[in-house]
């Protein structure tokens, strides 16, 4: 549940990225290294996976409810958690366990994230489309918002590189410099079916905001 955070969708055999909305993908590819869990967590940790694969298999998604992994990550600094389909695990925030009354939703939020890709297939989809609402309101949680609002941290890690679709004219702060071909995935899926085009690749406008 990032507050800024694009949409990638990876093209390994050609090598190119589209780039999307904010938001948390679940099909993110990018995988960072988990950080050290608070201490004590792993009963905790098992309880909450127990719970997303019981929700899962009450919707009958049972392979992806075998498959399942629930992890505590410190490496989150502003997103109370994160969903990865590809890798089918859901990273949570540790400073959660400072807010125990929002560790269940912000599961079903992510779980939801995972849900609504299994369901769309090989379609991709926006992180906070349609679909993931569904699977939201599957999942309990109908009045999900696509941000939550803990008082975790700004992030210390200055957004340095501005870059600019062609077409639309959207701005896309990074912190890194991108080394690929990435394209705005709104204008790929308004006039590529999708698909990266070049047309719509993203501009550095300046090296420092």
């Amino acid at each position: 549940m990032p507050l800024l955070r694009q949409l990638e969708l990876a093209f390994r055999s050609t090598g190119v990225l589209p780039v999307g909305e904010p938001g948390v993908s679940p099909g993110e590819s990018v995988i960072e290294p988990a950080g050290s869990m608070p201490a004590g967590p792993t009963a905790e940790t098992a309880g909450l996976l127990q719970t997303a694969r019981e929700l899962l298999r009450s919707l009958g998604v049972d392979r992806i409810a075998h498959e399942l992994r629930v992890e505590w990550n410190s490496r989150l600094k502003t997103a109370a958690g994160r969903a990865d389909y590809r890798q089918k695990l859901i990273s949570l925030n540790p400073r959660l366990i400072d807010h125990p009354a929002e560790i269940d939703r912000t599961l079903r939020h992510e779980l939801a994230h995972i849900l609504a890709q299994f369901r769309a297939g090989r379609h991709r989809i926006l992180p906070h489309s349609a679909e993931w609402r569904r699977a939201c309101h599957d999942l309990g949680i109908a009045d999900e918002k696509r941000c939550h609002n803990l008082p975790f941290p700004v992030s210390e890690r200055a957004r340095r590189y501005l870059y600019r679709c062609p077409g639309c004219r959207r701005d896309f702060p990074r912190v890194r410099r991108i080394k690929r071909a990435v394209a705005c995935l709104a204008c790929c899926r308004a006039h590529n079916g999708g698909k990266f085009d070049a047309r719509f690749r993203l501009r550095l406008m300046t090296g420092a905001l």
